[in-house]
C-alpha cells in the first residue's frame, strides 16, 4: 500500500501544481489598457511602392524603385526594428501600384509583410497619391482611391481585416470626412507639419500634435462640434522646431540646412552620416520625451521611413549610406534612455488619443526647444511653441545672451480658411498651406519677427486669454531693457545693488507667472523709477 502511495505521489504533486497554476491565472486581473497620459509613444510607418511618387493610379514621377523593393530589403528592415525594440509594432502602407503589381517579387513582398501582422502585430494599410493625392486628383477621385485601396488591403490580408488608420501625407478635409463617415476609419496621418517648398506639395500651418480637423481645412483644428470631423489628424515626421523655420532648404557655410531635419533618415543619417545624424535624431526625440513630456502629460514622436531606403543608395547615391546602422542605434538608444516608451502602430496611438479627447477644446500643447548645434538647430536659439484649437504661437530668442523674445509665428484658426479647389486635369495644385497673421517661414514682409507688445491689440487679447503668464514674461523683458538704459546713470552703489535685487525678484515673479505677487514687481519698478527719475 505504501509503495502504491509513493509511486502516486509525483502525479498528485503535479496535479496540485496544475490546479494552483490554473487558479492563479484565472484569478489574475487583466492588465489595464494603455492610456494616453503618463506615457511616451513612438509611432513608425513605412511606405511600400513601385515608383518614387505615384501621384495617380496611372501617373508617377521619379525613378522606378522596384529593384529595391524585395523581400530581402523588407527582412533587413523589419529584423532591425525587432532586434532594436522587441515587441515594437509598426504601420506598413502600400501604394496603389505596390498593391496591384503582378510581378512575382511584389506578390512575395505582400505575403511577407502580411505575415508581419501575425508575427509582430503590425498594421497594414494604404497610401493614396504618394503623400500628395489632392495636389493631383479631385476629391472625388481620392475617395474612390481610398475605397478601392482599402478594399485591396483587406483582400491581401484576409479574414475581414480593416486597418485602424491610413497614411496619406496630406489629405483634404472632405477626404478625411469620407474616411470617418463612410470607411469607418478614425485615424489618418493627414498632414506633414511645417512642410513647405519640399517635394511635390506644401501644407504648412497646422499644429504638430494630434487634433480633430475642421471641415473647412485639414490644417485647421475644428472650432466646434458642427465643424469637427471625427478623425484624428496626425503629423508624418517629428522635426526639429528650429529647423522647421526654413522654407525648404538653404546653403550655409557650405552645408545644406534642411527644414525637415528631425527623426527622418534622409535629412539626418543619409545626409550627415551615422554619428552626426543620430545626434540630430536624438535631440529631436529628447525635445518631446523630456521637456515635452513634463509640459503636456504625454509625449509623441513619429517617423516615416520608406522601405526602399534600405538600399536606395543604389538609385539615389546617398553617399553610399543606407541608414540601417543609424536606425538600429536610434531605436536602441531611445529605448534605453526612456525605457517606459512604447512603439505602437499609428492606428493604436490615434485611437488612444481619440479615447482621451472628444474634441479640441482641451488640447493645449506647449514645447520649449533649444538647438543641438547641428545646422539649422542653432545652439544659441530657443523656441517656444503654444498650440491649441484657436491659434498657434511661436516665440524665438537667443537664450545665451538673454536676447529679446520675438514672435515668429502667429496663426489664427478662428478665421475663414478655405482649401484650394481641385486641381485642373493634368495640373498640380501645389500649395495647401494655412498661413495668415505671421508665419515662421518668413516669406512675406509681415512675417518678420516682432516683439509681443507690438502685436495687434486684438491678437494680444486672444493670446493672453489663453496664456496670461505671457503678460508678465513680456513686461519683465521690457523692464529689464529699460532698467539697463538707466544703469550707468546711477552713481549710488547702494541703489545699484537694490535695483539688481529688485530685477532678480521681478524675474522670478514674472518667470513663474504668479499674478498674486505682481504687486511686488510693480512696487520694485516704482522705487526704481523714483530713484533714477526714468520714465518706464
Amino acid at each position: 500500500m505504501s509503495h502504491r502511495l509513493t509511486s502516486l505521489l509525483p502525479l498528485l504533486l503535479a496535479a496540485l501544481f496544475l490546479l494552483s497554476s490554473a487558479h492563479s491565472q484565472t484569478s489574475e486581473k487583466p492588465s489595464a489598457p494603455p492610456t494616453l497620459l503618463g506615457h511616451r509613444y513612438l509611432t513608425f510607418n513605412t511606405i511600400v511602392r513601385v515608383r518614387q511618387i505615384e501621384v495617380t493610379r496611372t501617373e508617377a514621377h521619379g525613378p522606378d524603385e522596384s529593384s529595391v523593393h524585395t523581400t530581402a530589403e523588407a527582412r533587413i528592415f523589419r529584423d532591425t526594428i525587432a532586434q532594436a525594440w522587441p515587441g515594437a509594432r509598426i504601420t506598413w502602407a502600400f501604394s496603389w501600384l505596390a498593391l496591384h503589381d503582378t510581378r512575382e517579387q511584389y506578390r512575395e513582398l505582400r505575403e511577407l509583410i502580411v505575415s508581419y501582422k501575425k508575427t509582430y502585430g503590425d498594421e497594414i494599410t494604404f497610401i493614396p497619391g504618394a503623400y500628395f493625392s489632392n495636389m493631383y486628383n479631385s476629391r472625388e477621385q481620392v475617395n474612390r482611391d481610398l475605397h478601392d485601396g482599402l478594399k485591396r488591403v483587406s483582400e491581401i490580408v484576409g479574414g475581414d481585416y480593416r486597418p485602424n488608420s491610413v497614411v496619406a501625407g496630406f489629405l483634404a478635409a472632405e477626404n478625411l470626412r469620407y474616411l470617418a463617415e463612410v470607411e469607418g476609419i478614425h485615424v489618418c496621418q493627414g498632414n506633414i507639419w511645417s512642410q513647405y517648398a519640399v517635394d511635390n506639395g506644401d501644407g504648412e500651418g497646422s499644429i504638430s500634435y494630434p487634433y480633430y480637423p475642421s471641415r473647412n481645412h485639414f490644417c485647421k483644428p475644428a472650432q466646434g462640434k458642427d465643424d469637427q470631423i471625427d478623425i484624428v489628424n496626425l503629423d508624418g515626421w517629428t522635426v526639429d522646431f528650429l529647423c522647421a523655420r526654413i522654407p525648404g532648404s538653404r546653403m550655409v557655410n557650405g552645408e545644406r540646412w534642411r527644414s525637415r531635419q528631425g527623426v527622418g533618415p534622409i535629412e539626418t543619417l543619409l545626409d550627415m552620416g551615422t554619428e552626426r545624424g543620430h545626434k540630430a535624431m536624438m535631440a529631436a526625440t529628447a525635445s518631446h520625451f523630456d521637456d515635452g513630456f513634463s509640459r503636456n502629460g504625454f509625449a509623441w514622436v513619429t517617423n516615416g521611413w520608406e522601405m526602399g531606403l534600405v538600399e536606395a543608395r543604389k538609385i539615389y547615391g546617398y553617399g553610399g549610406r543606407n541608414g540601417i546602422d543609424g536606425l538600429r542605434l536610434w531605436l536602441t538608444e531611445t529605448r534605453k534612455r526612456w525605457p517606459d516608451a512604447k512603439l505602437i502602430t499609428q492606428g493604436e496611438f490615434g485611437e488612444l488619443w481619440r479615447k482621451h479627447y472628444s474634441s479640441n477644446s482641451d488640447i493645449n500643447y506647449r514645447f520649449v526647444h533649444r538647438g543641438c548645434g547641428i545646422r539649422a538647430s542653432e545652439e544659441n536659439q530657443e523656441i517656444r511653441w503654444f498650440m491649441n484649437k484657436d491659434f498657434r504661437l511661436a516665440l524665438l530668442k537667443n537664450w545665451k545672451d538673454n536676447g529679446t523674445e520675438k514672435v515668429i509665428d502667429f496663426t489664427r484658426y478662428d478665421l475663414a480658411t478655405p482649401e484650394p479647389a481641385d486641381p485642373e486635369p493634368g495640373k498640380n495644385s501645389r500649395n495647401w498651406s494655412l498661413i495668415n497673421k505671421i508665419n515662421q517661414k518668413g516669406l512675406r514682409p509681415q512675417d518678420q519677427p516682432i516683439e509681443f507688445e507690438k502685436l495687434d491689440p486684438a491678437d494680444k487679447k486672444l493670446i493672453l486669454s489663453r496664456y496670461p503668464e505671457l503678460r508678465w514674461r513680456m513686461k519683465d523683458e521690457l523692464w529689464r531693457m529699460r532698467v539697463e538704459v538707466e544703469w550707468w546713470s546711477m552713481n549710488d552703489e547702494l541703489w545699484r545693488k537694490r535695483v539688481e535685487v529688485w530685477m532678480m525678484k521681478g524675474s522670478v515673479i514674472c518667470g513663474k507667472g504668479r499674478r498674486a505677487l505682481g504687486f511686488e514687481l510693480w512696487r520694485c519698478l516704482w522705487r526704481c523709477q523714483r530713484r533714477t527719475k526714468s520714465v518706464f
